[in-house]
């Protein structure tokens, strides 16, 4: 077993709380120290905002778990302090391969372009991230961040009141009582924070059982992704695979429906399945194994009063397509820069409503593709299985077919269309940057955009006249002003101007397009910033 499982990263010790007479309030509590509360506890941190984390647990997370980490969640960690460690412990990788039966059908580049400042995706097992996040944590602890984390601390209630929560916390020396102006669970699919408020998930699960296994091996397998279609290593199912740092390689292999799962795991049935698929002179150790069922699902709205939830807590997908811990981490990254501006009274309550709109939005975009992944990978009859594998024999030879192939789409930032947060588009610009979207990255020399479009709002102008600062209603937009001179690339063009000449954009916190014109008119960015924080 990797001893890293073993090691105590925020044992317990006692907190003056536990000895105070009356609960102690403080402004924000996570449950959970996981990559989502843990992600979630930093950015709040590193605004200002007193944060105290509490987890049941004082380890990494057991398992590899979420291992395929996209550009948006390193461009996110980037804004944390902590997205060079990620990279420089992951495997990069762009490429994926898709087999059927023992033939290549096609590959595919999920970066063809160049100008972005992180890969397209790494893979890095969940408890290396969270072992980083917890030393950046520290690293903002000793820096004088108000930030707190509680090894051991169990949540075993929550009472909620209209402008605070309440929380009992059982700890090795006994339970103790604390309380919080504003609660975020992070505390995973099987949430106990949802079940103590009497809520559940509304979704669908499929009727079919994977296997994940984490193996360590010495093998010249490429840093691919690759994924079968009726391999004859596993007849009438799919598997993938995935390297990993440390030469830990992630295998699934889908089982089906009816089986034993306490029986599948054990060593004796496991090992068979692997020789199978490796060949039986390939030597390796088994480090962790599980079985999952593909569930989509999601709470009805992820903000209840004061409680807000985030990531598995609040909704479920497959795992193919990365889509689970990836979209947790922008969760987080809607949600912080929103309670920060409540908590300064900058901003109505109501900004905390479009963080449930705009991420159950999201929420409901990842379910969609999960599920039609898992409805190709794991056909319901044989005539979608004639459908599906008439498909595959297509994809080999015509380039109409590919994209009906569907083997998991890989995790994408969701573009919030109709938010309420979003101005009206004024400039016929390109679509991967319309008011919603996610900033795409761009180099400009050196250096790359996304840094410098980072945890505050910004009025960025390409070759467009605008004040250095604009201020309304206590929120300040300041100014990028770049050219497309910046970029000989041209990336910054393409991405931003399209045919304009000129373009003026307002940039949220978290680096979407809150509105964008091809000049600036003052009125319409003021009207912008009030929309964009939840007053018009």
């Amino acid at each position: 077993m990797n001893k890293i499982f073993e090691i105590s990263l925020y044992a317990y010790a006692r907190n003056p709380d536990q000895d105070a007479v009356a609960p102690i309030r403080h402004k924000v509590i996570v449950i959970g120290a996981g990559p989502i509360g843990l992600a979630t506890a930093i950015d709040l941190a590193q605004q200002g905002v007193e944060v105290v984390v509490l987890d049941e647990n004082d380890k990494v997370s057991f398992g590899s778990r979420a291992i395929c980490f996209s550009q948006r969640t390193l461009d996110i960690a980037d804004r944390l302090g902590c997205a060079e460690p990620l990279v420089r412990k992951g495997v990069l990788w762009d490429t994926g391969k898709v087999f059927f039966d023992t033939r290549q059908i096609y590959e595919f580049n999920l970066q063809p372009e160049q100008g972005y400042a992180n890969p397209a995706f790494i893979n890095l097992q969940q408890y290396h991230l969270e072992q980083i996040l917890v030393d950046r944590l520290r690293a903002l602890q000793a820096e004088g961040a108000p930030i707190d984390i509680r090894g051991r601390n169990r949540v075993e209630a929550i009472g909620t009141h209209e402008d605070h929560v309440t929380l009992e916390v059982e700890t090795p020396e006994g339970p103790y009582n604390i309380e919080a102006d504003w609660l975020i669970a992070c505390d995973g699919a099987h949430s106990p924070a949802r079940r103590m408020l009497g809520l559940d998930f509304d979704g669908r699960v499929f009727e079919d059982n994977f296997l994940i296994a984490d193996v360590v091996m010495e093998a010249d397998f490429p840093s691919e992704r690759w994924f079968w279609f009726d391999p004859p290593f596993n007849r009438g199912q799919s598997a993938l695979l995935h390297k990993q740092p440390d030469n830990v390689w992630r295998i699934d292999l889908q089982l089906g429906w009816d089986i034993d799962k306490e029986r599948e795991k054990r060593p004796e049935n496991v090992i068979p399945r692997l020789k199978e698929m490796l060949g039986e002179d390939v030597e390796f150790d088994l480090e962790w194994v599980s079985i999952y069922t593909f569930q989509c699902r999601r709470m009805e709205r992820f903000r209840y009063g004061r409680v807000l939830f985030a990531g598995d807590s609040a909704h479920q997908v497959s795992p193919f397509g990365a889509r689970g811990a990836n979209s947790g981490v922008q969760d987080s990254d809607n949600l912080s820069w929103k309670l920060k501006l409540v908590i300064d009274g900058k901003a109505p309550d109501y900004l905390l409503d479009s963080y449930s709109h705009e991420r159950v939005q999201a929420a409901d975009e990842n379910i969609a593709y999960s599920s039609r992944s898992t409805d190709f990978i794991t056909p319901k009859s044989q005539m979608s299985r004639l459908l599906r594998d008439a498909v595959l024999d297509l994809g080999e030879h015509y380039e109409f077919a590919r994209p009906l192939v569907n083997s998991g789409r890989l995790s994408t930032p969701c573009t919030y269309a109709g938010s309420s947060l979003n101005s009206a588009d004024a400039l016929n610009g390109p679509d991967i940057t319309r008011p919603g979207a996610a900033c795409p990255d761009a180099p400009l020399g050196a250096a790359f955009l996304l840094p410098k479009l980072a945890g505050k709002f910004t009025l960025l102008t390409i070759d467009a006249d605008a004040p250095d600062t604009l201020e309304e209603d206590g929120v300040q937009a300041t100014r990028l002003a770049l050219s497309v001179k910046d970029d000989p690339t041209l990336a910054l063009k393409r991405r931003y101007l399209g045919d304009a000449t000129s373009a003026v954009y307002l940039i949220r916190p978290d680096q979407h397009v809150a509105a964008r014109r091809d000049t600036y008119e003052e009125n319409a960015f003021r009207q912008a910033i009030r929309r964009a924080t939840g007053k018009e």
